[in-house]
């Protein structure tokens, strides 16, 4: 498989992983800080030990490594995922899925400015028709949240535009900066949370947060990230937006309503038609000059 369809396969399956947050964020009954405290903390341990074995070198070792980019990167991927947690807990749900949506443009104008990544019309038009697509999804339940909420969902999808701009301008592998971003959660959460007072039936849900939601959702997304256009990585993270509601809808019998599925529809067929074209013209998908294109697991 080329570097490009990699790339798209790897951020795709980010997205998926991604796309349970919604639904265990309602299951679990811990505060914000609690349940960001266990996802991170389980996340951190899964990758430190994954990349340490995998890579046959200690996580700090990669991450003296990869130097100042990695801490950036691991700083904007942290701050995106604590947004996460308290914008779902301070506004509606609506609301943050809404404004996780505006995050391609950003990547957009970004990648254009500091990689020099042009964004073809048409990858700007299939970002206007999956937009779109979001605001249908929640135009029943848009407005029905606090500015605070509304506020973290913007420094959110801004923390992860400069995230996934950064992975695709650094030429060395990014994914140690994954269980760095973890770790920084972690810390964070750790002098306001309540851990102690975790339910065995929560505490089995938030493993889950951690490693197949957070963890392996960051390492996919790290690995896959630079090598394809950043403002693709952000368009196809998109899939997370339709994917969320309809976890919450198998698992919880929460029918999504008929403005919902018709605004994932667009959203799907904007992720398809956008990616397909890029797939077939593999060139303008290659990553940038001097990008390494060795397997993520081989020494750099």
């Amino acid at each position: 498989m080329n570097p490009a369809r990699r790339g798209a396969l790897l951020v795709t399956s980010a997205a998926v992983c991604w796309s349970s947050g919604a639904l265990i964020a309602r299951l679990v009954t811990t505060s914000p800080w609690t349940t960001n405290f266990w996802r991170s903390l389980f996340a951190s341990v899964f990758l430190g030990v994954l990349l340490s074995v995998v890579r046959r070198r200690s996580i700090f070792q990669q991450w003296r490594q990869g130097g100042r980019s990695v801490v950036a990167v691991a700083a904007c991927m942290a701050i995106a995922s604590t947004c996460f947690i308290f914008s779902l807990a301070h506004t509606s749900v609506a609301n943050t899925l809404l404004l996780m949506s505006t995050s391609p443009y950003v990547v957009g104008v970004l990648g254009w400015l500091l990689l020099g990544e042009r964004v073809p019309p048409r990858t700007w038009l299939s970002m206007g028709v999956a937009l779109a697509g979001a605001v249908v999804m929640v135009s029943g339940s848009y407005g029905r949240g606090a500015l605070l909420g509304d506020l973290l969902a913007v420094v959110m999808a801004t923390s992860f535009a400069v995230a996934t701009v950064l992975v695709r301008r650094h030429p060395l592998p990014m994914t140690p900066a994954a269980a760095l971003a973890t770790t920084f959660t972690f810390l964070a959460a750790l002098p306001l949370a309540t851990p102690l007072e975790t339910m065995p039936r929560d505490l089995v849900l938030l493993a889950f947060f951690g490693i197949g939601q957070f963890g392996a959702g960051f390492l996919l997304f790290m690995a896959g990230a630079r090598l394809i256009p950043a403002a693709q990585s952000s368009l196809l993270g998109m899939l997370e937006t339709v994917l969320g509601p309809l976890w919450v809808w198998l698992v919880l019998d929460d029918r999504p309503a008929p403005a919902s599925l018709a605004g994932g529809v667009l959203i799907l067929v904007a992720l398809a038609a956008n990616t397909a074209v890029d797939l077939m013209r593999p060139r303008a998908m290659l990553p940038l000059p001097g990008s390494v294109l060795r397997r993520e697991t081989d020494k750099p």
